[in-house]
């Protein structure tokens, strides 16, 4: 599309707007628009190539531009306080943090649901909660963005946690975590968003957590916190291809991880197999399970490497594990209680929470060094996410007994805490929505 040039800008400006609107038209995206644009010759001018973009496009094509910087963004998160059924919206402006809005949630007006996993659709219009207490089942809601109106909402099994929605398969995949069922392989729920149905249920581990997708959608990750297991799930198949134990017991190669670290079999033996196990492990399980120290409790895949990075809590490490030969191939050890981990958009960077430790770690990843541990704004970290130019974490803080939740931001580039949003307690699953130029 050609965009129209303003009339007052010819006499005024000339060549200038000339160049710029035909950098403009033959470019094939806005990124690739201001990558054409020569900023060493052009940063004299600046103030002269600001008015011309404000005046022809207005503000949405800054956002997205090098000049967004310093003309200040704003961020957008979702965060659960769990123990007060209830979710915040906070707005982070560059200086401060605000709750933009609070949002009830649940349907038993006597009794905490425990708001505790949330996510937002690839297309950012619509978010997903996970209700964990149930009558014994769980339920996940669909929300609109914005209004942030009920859409539907569908029952799971026990204690329906963390999900993430599959850009390639469009489906939203959630771990059952189980939290207070007997120490039994639970499973991750496949649920369509469009009608909110479950469309399959599959067996994984005890106490499944930390549901999420590689980058392309095609394969899904969770660890199961009482088997000290990692699971991976084809997304199209919606079948366990490969499981591997992330303790440390296995970096010499166990003599039986050919076994279990391999891909299953397929077909009708493959299915018959797995009942046959699955009726054993739930028979037996209540008598026989024995929880490993590792304590898996999270799992992120890296943005650009075939990569996946585990928090063992239990040990107090996190396991970076190589998809291409499904071995662990670094360990991390960090302060007490590593809870939650994610790594930046442009895969330099790992912020992992330390629930134990009321601080929260950034890492970078190519040294494998800790580069700063930050405290928190009060104790019992929880979840963190990265906004998408890399440049802040957001961490929710649960805090302790009565006193609120909160949302501290830590930015990236200074490396220390620079916000703090107060939200409701047990503040916990967090998800980020957007960002946007912000138009004083």
């Amino acid at each position: 599309m050609r965009l129209k040039q303003k009339k007052w800008s010819d006499g005024m400006l000339g060549n200038w707007n000339v160049k710029i609107v035909g950098y403009w038209n033959s470019s094939r995206s806005k990124a690739e628009f201001w990558n054409a644009l020569n900023f060493e010759t052009l940063f004299p001018k600046a103030y002269l190539l600001l008015m011309i973009i404000f005046m022809n496009w207005g503000f949405p094509v800054l956002a997205e531009s090098p000049f967004a910087l310093s003309l200040g963004k704003s961020y957008y998160i979702y965060v659960c306080a769990e123990s007060d059924d209830e979710v915040f919206l906070v707005r982070f402006d560059g200086h401060d943090a605000s709750v933009e809005k609070r949002i009830p949630v649940g349907v038993i007006p006597v009794e905490i649901e425990g708001p505790h996993g949330i996510t937002i659709s690839p297309d950012g219009k619509y978010w997903y909660l996970s209700m964990a207490h149930g009558k014994p089942y769980g339920h996940v809601y669909k929300y609109s963005t914005g209004d942030d109106e009920v859409l539907g909402r569908v029952e799971l099994d026990m204690f329906p946690a963390t999900m993430q929605v599959s850009p390639a398969t469009g489906m939203l995949y959630v771990v059952n975590f189980n939290l207070h069922g007997d120490h039994v392989p639970s499973s991750v729920s496949v649920v369509d968003p469009e009608s909110m149905a479950e469309i399959e249920r599959i067996t994984t581990g005890v106490m499944p957590h930390g549901s999420r997708l590689s980058p392309d959608g095609m394969y899904h990750y969770s660890v199961a916190m009482m088997d000290g297991k990692l699971y991976e799930i084809d997304a199209l198949s919606l079948e366990v291809t490969r499981k591997l134990n992330v303790g440390k017991d296995m970096d010499m190669g166990a003599h039986h991880s050919g076994m279990e670290n391999e891909h299953a079999e397929s077909g009708e033996a493959r299915h018959s197999s797995e009942k046959m196990r699955e009726h054993s492990e739930h028979s037996n399980a209540g008598m026989q399970h024995k929880m490993p120290p590792t304590k898996p409790t999270w799992v992120f895949p890296h943005p650009k490497e075939k990569f996946v990075y585990v928090a063992n809590n239990g040990i107090a490490e996190v396991a970076e594990v190589d998809l291409e030969s499904w071995k662990v191939t670094r360990r991390f050890p960090t302060a007490p209680g590593p809870y939650n981990v994610e790594i930046s958009p442009d895969g330099k960077l790992m912020a992992v929470t330390y629930k134990s430790d009321a601080t929260t770690g950034i890492w970078d990843l190519k040294k494998g060094k800790e580069l700063a541990k930050i405290s928190n704004s009060r104790k019992v970290s929880h979840g963190v996410v990265i906004s998408p130019d890399s440049r802040y974490a957001f961490v929710s803080v649960e805090g302790i007994g009565g006193e609120p939740g909160s949302v501290d931001i830590i930015d990236l580039q200074t490396l220390q805490r620079v916000a703090t949003a107060e939200v409701g307690k047990q503040a916990g699953g967090i998800a980020f929505w957007k960002m946007e130029a912000a138009v004083e």
